[in-house]
């Protein structure tokens, strides 16, 4: 038996998300259906990131076990023509030791979310970004992001199905830059709060149009009440970009 780590792309639009599910079609499960359909192996692929419904990957990191003698160039090669026409890509495959576990061994995950900001709708970007029509200040979405930064108790920007033991987390990383038309918002911590990172780009939003003053988003952080949080902002710009380990 051997163990390979994967880093996967995809397309989170017609997913219910990473996670296999009975009800819906998962990212995860369209992996392990082309894994059985290449060895004929009924092999769990392990995600380091349960990706909500909608959300996308450019470096979502998973690994798998299998008795089958392949070589890892061969395994991605062969787990894209068996994952067609799923909009999924596995972009590398590596060779890894046994005790290497994709969830629980990774030390950073970076998302970012991107919004387009104009009142035309959007055309090639739609399913792709959030388009947001009124006029955002991203210096002072920036400026205000960085109260977010460091150690806190998150439970304004947790959901209410959020099965983490405790809402404290550390955040490392809350950047917004503008170019042009596009506002990026790039997060970055060892972990998330289920939907965290949608609920404060939702409420940098609402800082962003002037809805909300820095000190609003600073108090409702403070508050550790859910129902301070702005509205969440759309699965559709999220994406899970890498993992580092």
């Amino acid at each position: 038996m051997a163990r390979f780590k994967l880093t996967i792309e995809y397309d989170g639009a017609p997913f219910f998300g990473w996670q296999r599910l009975a009800e819906g079609p998962s990212v995860q499960a369209a992996l392990e259906e082309a894994v059985f359909n290449l060895s004929g192996e009924r092999a769990t692929v392990t995600g380091a990131g349960r990706t909500d419904s909608g959300v996308h990957a450019l470096g979502q990191v998973a690994h798998v076990d299998l008795a089958m003698a392949i070589a890892p160039e061969r395994l991605s090669d062969a787990l894209n023509a068996h994952v067609r026409p799923h909009p999924i890509a596995v972009l590398s495959a590596q060779a890894t030791h046994d005790a290497f576990h994709a969830r629980f061994d990774a030390v950073r995950r970076t998302y970012e979310y991107r919004i387009v900001n104009r009142r035309a709708d959007l055309a090639l970007a739609r399913g792709r970004a959030w388009r947001v029509s009124s006029q955002l200040d991203a210096a002072r979405m920036h400026a205000a992001a960085q109260a977010l930064l460091g150690r806190h108790d998150f439970t304004t920007f947790r959901d209410s199905h959020c099965q983490a033991e405790s809402p404290v987390k550390t955040l490392e990383q809350c950047d917004v830059a503008c170019a042009d038309e596009e506002v990026v918002i790039t997060c970055a911590a060892r972990s998330f709060l289920h939907r965290q990172v949608r609920s404060m780009v939702g409420s940098l939003v609402e800082v962003g149009v002037g809805k909300w003053s820095p000190q609003d988003l600073v108090d409702a952080l403070a508050a550790a009440d859910r129902a301070r949080c702005g509205p969440v902002a759309p699965a559709c710009g999220l994406y899970l970009m890498c993992v580092d380990y």
